[in-house]
This record gives structure tokens, sequence and C-alpha cells, in this order.
């Protein structure tokens, strides 16, 4: 689907307050990074990631930074309106090589902000990178995607090599657990992270065990913890299982403290969950969107809800782009120069990216569920 996104919500003066280190030559003058400023005709950015299945919630919080972005823009610059494309994956890994391949010939695309899961970036990345087609994630975070040498991958929050060290920080220093029980829903995302937290807690894991996504009986899983007699439950998943598990695990008598990951902070948790879910700990490489007050107040307006997990981060992604397009970079070559050598101030933190395309100032949190809501608890300290 392709649309020139509405501009008629209420919108911040804020969509290029971003700092970055190109500088533009004036409204008629090519940029530091090439093109002409001024010049948009036909340019669009694409978001990539679920819109649709089982963990649409997050795509469509990403998504919706990324529109929000957008519109303030073209709010901005009623001269160089940028479209968006979006690209439904659904967090299929299967369907990520026809949307990629599709991305990449949709001339008029020359950024994407995604995908959003790890196992549909490993599929589309080497795809974009053929393409030069530059890419920032706002959600996916296994550690691998940076090590294969894509120049045109970048994501915008830490990895799990910082998210999956912090859990165990917050497991063995706040909740004083000395045995830990361990589960993956088998996804490059939630098995790698939780591979990461297993290694880090050590003697503390008394038993593992791998579910699948889709699956909805977890009674094998729930005797095996009961059996352990930990006093604590690492879940590396998304959403819909994770609510089905701590669900099951409280019905079957299981009152180890249940923690999890970026991949189930969204309210469709609690919904799956019921009462379940309350207590649970949840971490995520993400600043509360309630941090900052504009944001929060513009989305809410755009939207009708309050942003939710990785809308910020997924704002400052296509803020990035988009000032990159307002300095003349109208290409996907000169667009990826500026992406690579950016520095500026975002709504999450100071944005610059490494050789590998990792953000360089990086932070988690813990959050937990208090009475039916996912309310940020403390960052956690990382190294």
């Amino acid at each position: 689907m392709r649309f020139s996104v509405k501009t008629g919500a209420p919108l911040l003066a804020m969509a290029l307050a971003l700092t970055a280190c190109g500088t533009s030559g004036g409204d008629d003058e090519p940029s530091a990074n090439g093109g002409e400023a001024g010049s948009c005709e036909d340019i669009a950015i694409g978001y990539f990631g679920a819109l649709t299945g089982a963990a649409a919630n997050l795509g469509i919080n990403i998504r919706n930074g990324v529109e929000l972005a957008v519109q303030q823009f073209n709010e901005e610059n009623p001269d160089c309106e940028v479209a968006l494309e979006e690209y439904d994956s659904a967090g299929d890994p299967n369907q990520a090589t026809g949307l990629a391949t599709q991305a990449i010939g949709d001339e008029d695309v020359i950024g994407v902000v995604g995908p959003a899961f790890s196992g549909e970036s490993d599929t589309a990345g080497p795809i974009f990178a053929e393409g030069e087609l530059p890419t920032i994630s706002a959600s996916a975070t296994n550690p691998a995607l940076s090590e294969n040498g894509w120049d045109t991958f970048h994501r915008i929050l830490g990895n799990d090599a910082s998210q999956g060290p912090a859990a165990a920080t917050y497991i063995q220093d706040v909740l004083q657990s000395d045995s830990v029980f361990v589960v993956d829903d088998a996804s490059a995302y939630g098995a790698g992270l939780a591979e990461i937290v297993e290694e880090d807690l050590g003697d503390a894991v008394v038993g593992t065990d791998t579910i699948q996504t889709g699956q909805t009986d977890f009674s094998a899983t729930i005797a095996a913890i009961r059996d352990s007699g930990a006093d604590a439950v690492f879940f590396g998943g998304y959403y819909a299982e994770a609510g089905l598990l701590v669900e099951q695990m409280r019905r079957g008598g299981v009152d180890a403290t249940f923690v999890v990951a970026d991949g189930v902070k969204d309210p469709g948790f609690i919904e799956a969950a019921g009462d379940a879910a309350e207590g649970t700990i949840i971490t995520c490489p993400c600043l509360p969107p309630e941090e900052s007050d504009e944001f929060f107040q513009a989305y809410e307006e755009a939207f009708g809800t309050a942003p939710a997990t990785y809308s910020a981060e997924a704002y400052d992604a296509a803020n990035v782009m988009l000032q990159g397009i307002a300095e003349g970079n109208t290409t996907r070559e000169s667009l990826l120069e500026w992406i690579n050598e950016y520095d500026g101030e975002g709504i999450t933190k100071e944005v610059s990216f490494d050789e590998t395309g990792e953000v360089q100032n990086i932070s988690v949190w813990a959050y937990a569920v208090k009475d039916g809501e996912i309310v940020a608890d403390q960052e956690i300290e990382t190294d």
C-alpha cells in the first residue's frame, strides 16, 4: 500500500529540530552530501514490519511513529512533501525476501525504517545491502545483525548484547533470584536473547525449555518450571505467547517472578494474561515515551492513543532520514552517506552510528506491570 500521508492533525514545529553533521548551502544550493535542497519530487521513505499477524501491535507502534514524523515534515515543508510506503511483513521472515525485493524495485523509496523484527531483518538485510537501500531499525535487537558487513544496516536502539546482561543484572541484583528457569520461543530474537541471559546468569539457571510461536498449551513447560523450584522465569519471545504462558503458570500454581523483554512490552500481553500479568518485569532498550511531553501529546492528537513500545525510536529514525532529505539527500547513495555520518539530538537519545550501524548511545529500562498497566520501574545500569 502506498500513500502520501495526511497533514491535517495538529503538528509540532519540531520535525527538523535535530542537529546533524551535514549542512545545507541554502534553499537552492547543493547540500554538503549532494543533491539539491528542496528537490523532493517523487521521494518516499518506507516502513517495513508487521501491520498484521500475532505481533502486529508492535509494528503498528513503529509505523505510527514514522507516520507522525512524515506528517510533521510535510507540514513544515509543503514544497518538499515525502510519501510513506508500507511493507507489511506480518512479522514473518518468509515474507521478507519478496517484500525487500519489492522495496528495492520501488525507485522512489530512498530509505526504510525497519525491518521491525530480527528474523525478517536477517532475511531482508542482504537484499537491502545489494540494492543500496539504507535502513534504520527501531526494534530489531539480535546482535548478529550488525556483524554481516551490510553498510545499509543501522539500528537506533541497543541490541540484546546490552539488554540480555541488563535483564540478568535485574534478576540477580533487584529480584535477588538465584534460581531461574529460561524459556525461549525458537525465534531469532527470542532464542538469541534467552541464550545471552542464560550465559550471564550462569549457575543461577536451574532449567531451560523451548516453545514455538503460535503454541497455546504450555503444560509441559510449566511442569518443568514447577519441578525446577525456580523463583524467577525469564522468557525470550513475543507478547502473544508470553501472555498465555504466564496465565497458565499462575493457574498451575507457579508463582515465580515472570521476567520478559521488549517483545512483550505491549498491552496485548496484559490482554492475553489478564490478572496473571501483574508483577511481570519487562526490560526494553527504549526510553519511556512520556519522557518527551511534546512527542507524547502530538502522538495522542494524531492517533487517539498514547505512544507505545518503539514509537519514539521509530520517530527518531524517520527524522534522521527526513532531515537528510531536507538537506538535499534525495538519492539512496547520498542518504546512506548522511545516515552513516549523522550526529544529532533525537527525542530518545543523541543519535550517531558506529561503523557497523550500531547506535552509540544506549540505555536499558526495566518496566513493571502494576494495576494492569505497564509502567517504568528504573533504568538498568549497563557496561
